[in-house]
Order: C-alpha cells, then structure tokens, then sequence
C-alpha cells in the first residue's frame, strides 16, 4: 500500500508522517523546543533570576517592590519544581520561558520586569556553567569515593604477588596493591583535569545580554559574587554568550575518566575469566546466562567499559557543533545540553559502579602468584644480579639469562627450579647467592626504586594518596 496521502486530502507529507497533522510548523515546533532536555536547569535558572533581580534593584532599574515581588514569585517556582510540578509545554520551548510564563501567572504584570538588561543568551550561559561546575564537583567527590576504594584494597593486598603484563604476556612480578596503586594515580590525574577545567569556568556571563552588553547601569560584579563565580564576570560580551568551552571541557575529562575506568573495567572482565581466575565478582556485579546455568559474566564491568565509547562520542559531537560556528550565540548550541547531561549520568553510573566492584570483588591470591611464577618472570632479576654482583655487561648479562631460561623450559621447571651447579654451567659467575633474586617475592621485595612495586613503596605510596585526599 503506498504511504503517499490521498490527492486533495489535508494529510501531513509522508515525509513528516501523520504525527505532524499542522505541517512544517509543528515539525518546527518538536525541533526548536528544548525543555525536555534543559528542564533539568530549573534551579539554576531560578538561582540566576534571583541573583540578577536583587541586583536590578540594587541598581534602581526595578522597584524595590516588583523585586520583592520577582523574588517571591520565583522562590515558589522553585518549591513546585521541586515537588515535581513542571508542566512542560513545547509551546514554551525551554525552561526560561516556563519559569518566567509561571511567574507570570503567579504575580502578573510585573514578572516582565524580570528580563530587563537580560538575554536569554546569557541567561542560558550562567545557568548551564552553574551545572557544569556543580557536575564537576560531583565527578571529583565520587572519583574520590572509587580512589579511597582502591587505596583499601592496595593496602589489604601490598604484599600480594601477581604477574605485571606487557603485551599481555607474564613480564615481571608485581604486587597487587601496586597494580591497584596504578589507578589511583589515573584516576587522581583525572581529579585534577575536573578541577583545572572547574577553575577556568568560575567566571560569571550573566550580563552580557544578548551579544554586546547592556545600555542599563548594570553590576556584573555583584551578580558574579551573588552566583558564586570566583573569578568575576567574563570580560567579553561575545564571548560570554558563544563560548562552550566549559561544556567541552568537562567532557574531555570525562571522556579522560571513562578511558581508565574502561581499562580497569578490561582488565577485572579478563581476572575473572576462567583461564586466568584471579578474581571473583560478588552476584552484584554478575548476571547469569539464559541457557548456560554454570555462567557468571561480568557485566557491570563490561557495561563501564561500553560506555567509554559514548564519551569520546559527547566529546566529538559537542566538538563537531562548535567547530564552524562564527559569533556569537547560534541555535547549534542548543544542543550542548544533550551530551553533557548525558555523560554526567553515564560518569555517575560508571564511577558507582566500579567503586562498589573494588570494594567487593575477592581476589584469587594463590592463582595470581602461581602466573607469577610462570613465564619465567625473574629472568631480569637474574641479568640485573650478573651486572650488579658479577660486573657483567648488560647485553652479555641478557644473553646468558636467555640461555638460563632455555635450560628451565627445557626441563619443564622455572628459573629457581634450576640446580646451582645447572646454573654454573651456563656461566660460572652464578654463585648460589643468585637465589637472593630468583623467587618472586625476592623480585618484588628488591624493586625499591621510587615508584617501584617493593611492598615497603607501596604502604609509602599509599600514605601519600591518603593525604592527598
């Protein structure tokens, strides 16, 4: 059946399809409205209104009477919303236009006086820096909750031995804690880009009005204070309404975030994988399979690492909006919204979720010593004891070590497995005292340089994260 309308009908073009019965206008409507994105700015919103009409009557350019009035009006805009009585109206396009329709109802006439030496320009611009400040400052204090996470299992496990990977394959002995240490300091260099970027945007555009400023004897100043915007109003006009680059910022740290969350997420999905079996997630953290009874599948790891992707995503299509846009203010910024509250929710979500399979998760003690063990992993310890106690060159010392593990694989055994007079009989100038080196809790135990695994750095490194906090 073909979905052409009837010839002479009053049927919508198939291309907009029978929801859009007005036509163009309404699809114009549906795209131009913003509210069920920005509804989530009715605080700020109301914050900022506030600030702006005490400062209007500061200034003299509103009675003090209608400001009273704007303030009372909005004070129970505010008690609504908060018990959930938005009404949202597409007629109304966004939040501003809701509160002050609302405000309107509530005191009249005098709620026009709101907007006086106002834009919805800037008016958007403070009400979206104040979330995006507020969303940092929720990021850093659950960043905080996931490092104080590992911070407790590092110094539970300081002293377990696990086997540290490059490319994968059983390189050196690590200890656990020193592993999980790993990420605290990931994830504290991710602490401080939410800060760097928070600092950048404690400046105040409320005052910029619509591009060039305002004919009215305005005090930017005072509004900034009142807002909480440490370093003052903007100082450009145009830039105040067009500059998203809070906005992008945020995303980049979060994005920054969601790649070391991803990366412990890989790495937990692998441990708990049958053939390595170093770890195991509580039910919490699993779910079943449908038809194979015996299966526990680390989904809330798999999940977080998913969600890596959808922040590089916010990232570029935030990027990708702002990238072609001249001065000042143009509607593709209306879409900053959509990515930011999106990945606020995903970051949330990603950070309680990782916390609470750190803090639960067992670890197999016995499984991740025994991969340490294998793949001869104190083969280095052996070439570094040759140069350091024998006064072997480097390069000669790495190649008689490789003939000491051709020997092991060959008796099926690890390097400690071979007998001193085996390890004699490679080269001479291995005494027994290599035993000193050849174990893997001698290998850790030796690697005391700053910044290395010795269980003795770890507690240090610790102490210090702790304080930091």
């Amino acid at each position: 059946m073909s979905n052409d309308p009837t010839p002479g009908s009053n049927t919508a073009n198939s291309l907009w399809g029978g929801r859009f019965g007005a036509g163009p206008s309404a699809i114009m409507q549906e795209i131009n409205a913003s509210i069920g994105v920005d509804k989530r700015l009715w605080r700020q919103d109301i914050q900022g209104s506030r600030a702006h009409v005490a400062m209007l009557a500061k200034q003299g350019i509103v009675s003090a009477e209608d400001a009273a009035a704007i303030d009372k009006g909005l004070q129970q805009i505010a008690a609504e919303y908060a018990d959930g009585k938005l009404v949202e109206n597409l007629a109304l396009e966004d939040i501003h236009l809701h509160v002050e329709t609302r405000l309107k109802e509530i005191i009249g006439p005098a709620a026009g006086r709101l907007h006086t030496a106002r834009s919805r320009n800037d008016q958007v611009a403070v009400d979206f820096r104040l979330w995006v400040k507020a969303a940092c400052a929720e990021a850093d204090a659950a960043l905080k909750g996931l490092i104080t996470a590992l911070l407790t299992r590092a110094e539970e496990h300081a002293d377990t031995i696990m086997p540290g990977f490059t490319h994968l394959q059983v390189a050196q002995p690590v200890t656990l804690g020193h592993h999980l240490m790993a990420y605290v300091e990931m994830l504290s260099r991710d602490r401080g880009r939410f800060a760097d970027a928070q600092r950048r945007m404690d400046e105040c555009p409320l005052g910029a009005a619509a591009l060039a400023g305002t004919s009215f004897p305005i005090d930017r100043q005072m509004t900034a204070k009142a807002l909480g915007f440490a370093g003052g109003p903007t100082r450009n006009s145009l830039d105040s309404v067009s500059d998203r680059d809070f906005a992008l910022e945020y995303l980049s740290a979060t994005h920054m975030t969601g790649l070391h969350l991803s990366r412990l997420a890989e790495e937990m999905i692998i441990w708990a994988s049958q053939p390595f079996g170093f770890i195991t997630l509580p039910d919490a953290w699993s779910t079943g399979s449908s038809i194979m009874p015996q299966k526990r599948n680390p989904d809330a790891a798999e999940l977080v690492r998913a969600k890596a992707g959808a922040f590089l995503g916010a990232y570029t299509r935030l990027s990708t909006v702002m990238k072609g846009l001249p001065l000042a203010y143009s509607k593709d910024m209306q879409d900053d919204k959509v990515t930011v509250f999106a990945a606020h929710d995903d970051l949330g979500l990603c950070l309680a979720s990782m916390t609470g399979m750190v803090g639960t998760v067992t670890f197999n003690k016995a499984k991740m010593r025994a991969a340490a063990n294998s793949g001869f992993s104190t083969a280095t310890d052996l070439a570094d004891w040759l140069v350091r106690v024998a006064n072997v060159p480097f390069r000669e010392a790495h190649e008689i070590t490789g003939h000491c593990v051709k020997a092991a694989e060959a008796k099926g055994t690890d390097l400690n497995g071979l007998t001193d007079a085996e390890l004699a009989a490679i080269d001479k100038r291995i005494t027994k005292k290599v035993r000193d080196v050849l174990s893997v809790e001698a290998s850790v135990a030796s690697r005391t340089s700053f910044g290395g695994t010795a269980p003795a750095n770890v507690r240090a490194a610790i102490t210090a994260a702790r304080a930091k906090l």
